[in-house]
């Protein structure tokens, strides 16, 4: 008799290994990895004539297109809309927002005269209402049920056949067939596989919740996100009221694309043209600012850099940095004094963006160079510039993607002077800026 190989696989990436470990070398996990016998000789099933193979020329689609939401920036981010049976998995920060946007996008689907069974498990249905009424998403097709048993929860969808359905959060129900409590990994893959499977069953979108870790990651298994058809992710500075929700994985719609909310007392609400949260409401000319034109997504988004250059009382100068890179800010500290003569080396240099703008990408330089020059020579640059621009360790500016684009929002923006790749070097860029 052939003797059964025994393997440890990892419950929570997949990963096997023939002797057991109390931490997965592929995912760092710990106490993950659990027995599993050989592979066994699967059996041969005879396949239907309706279900066999066929050349993809002759597979017959079918295109039901997009539902709009009507709230504009949650389908710009899905890409046009829901898809009939996606499974969609919402992630973010505790306190950030995900309840109040989604029951914002039930209650607007709902009006549109569509069903809607929103699921809590976090909360009473009573407090659910309390912050509908609180933000006008009140609708009568708009069914709430708090439940933390998976049964639960499929018996609410056979009763109510909604049109979507929403479940806040999928780490808080259970299933009885799966042991563990809630939240494990093995309870979240049951849970998602069968919302999954409900939702391309009867062709009908389910929206999932998703806690983060400290680091920020899903919480629960990996396979979560390999599931789910679309991962968004809901991010916003708990000291500004500005919230943005990108897409990190869309199997039907771009992955590049953000939305833009502000949350106020009264809800969540859209911000179609944020260009005017990012800058400064003195529009006065004062020194150590420049204004920029980023791009988050397919939208350029104008935003302002603000510098201060004060002399150091530290044998040491502090570089300060807030919504830029700090690195790339230490290396444009570099160049300017090598490349452009404007010496750093004995004065303390702060930078930040406004409106708790995030800024990642090296098209930012020019900016951020430009306003720590107007702060050493205490020169304003004047309202009608904007630069956008790549600086090299050599002092030359390079040029950036969708420049056009960036031109086009600068100059509807009432900016006439382009600062850009055009000026090739860092120093005549500066001269350009500053007059």
């Amino acid at each position: 008799m052939a003797k059964t190989k025994i393997d440890y696989r990892c419950s929570e990436c997949g990963w096997s290994t023939p002797k057991w470990a109390g931490q997965c070398a592929s995912c760092q996990a710990w106490g993950t990895l659990a027995e599993q016998s050989g592979i066994s000789k699967a059996k041969v099933v005879n396949i239907s004539q309706s279900n066999a193979a066929k050349p993809i020329t002759e597979i017959e689609t079918t295109t039901d297109g997009y539902t709009p939401t009507t709230v504009s920036e949650f389908d710009r981010v899905l890409g046009g809309g829901l898809v009939a049976g996606a499974a969609i998995l919402l992630s973010g920060e505790p306190g950030v927002g995900k309840s109040t946007l989604l029951l914002e996008v039930a209650s607007r689907l709902a009006k549109t005269g569509k069903k809607v069974l929103y699921i809590s498990a976090e909360e009473s249905v009573s407090q659910v209402k309390l912050r509908a009424q609180r933000t006008g998403a009140v609708s009568e097709n708009l069914y709430l049920a708090s439940e933390t048993d998976l049964g639960s929860v499929l018996g609410q969808f056979e009763a109510v056949r909604p049109e979507l359905m929403i479940v806040d959060s999928v780490q808080t129900v259970a299933s009885t067939e799966i042991d563990g409590s809630a939240g494990m990994p093995a309870q979240v893959r049951e849970v998602a596989g069968n919302l999954i499977r409900l939702a391309k069953q009867n062709s009908v979108p389910v929206m999932l919740v998703g806690h983060v870790t400290k680091d920020g990651s899903i919480a629960g298994p990996r396979t979560l996100e390999h599931l789910v058809d679309v991962v968004c992710h809901f991010e916003g500075d708990r000291q500004t009221a500005l919230r943005f929700v990108r897409t990190l994985k869309n199997r039907f719609g771009p992955t590049d694309e953000v939305g833009c909310f502000e949350m106020s007392g009264d809800g969540i609400l859209e911000v179609p043209d944020p260009s005017a949260l990012f800058v400064s409401e003195n529009q006065s000319n004062t020194s150590g600012s420049c204004i920029t034109v980023t791009v988050e997504g397919r939208r350029a988004l104008r935003a302002e850099i603000q510098a201060l250059v004060v002399r150091s009382s530290t044998p040491q100068p502090r570089r300060v940095t807030n919504g830029v890179d700090s690195s790339r800010v230490a290396m444009l500290l570099a160049v300017l004094e090598r490349r452009a003569g404007i010496s750093l080396a004995d004065k303390d240099v702060y930078v930040s963006t406004v409106g708790g703008m995030r800024i990642t990408e090296p098209a930012a330089d020019l900016a951020i160079a430009i306003a720590i020059a107007s702060a050493v020579t205490d020169k304003a640059v004047p309202n009608q510039v904007a630069a956008f621009g790549e600086i090299s360790l050599s002092g030359e500016v390079r040029g950036v993607t969708n420049s056009k684009q960036r031109i086009s929002e600068a100059g509807r923006l009432g900016h006439k002077t382009i600062v850009d790749s055009g000026s090739k070097q860092l120093k005549k860029a500066i001269g350009l800026a500053l007059g």
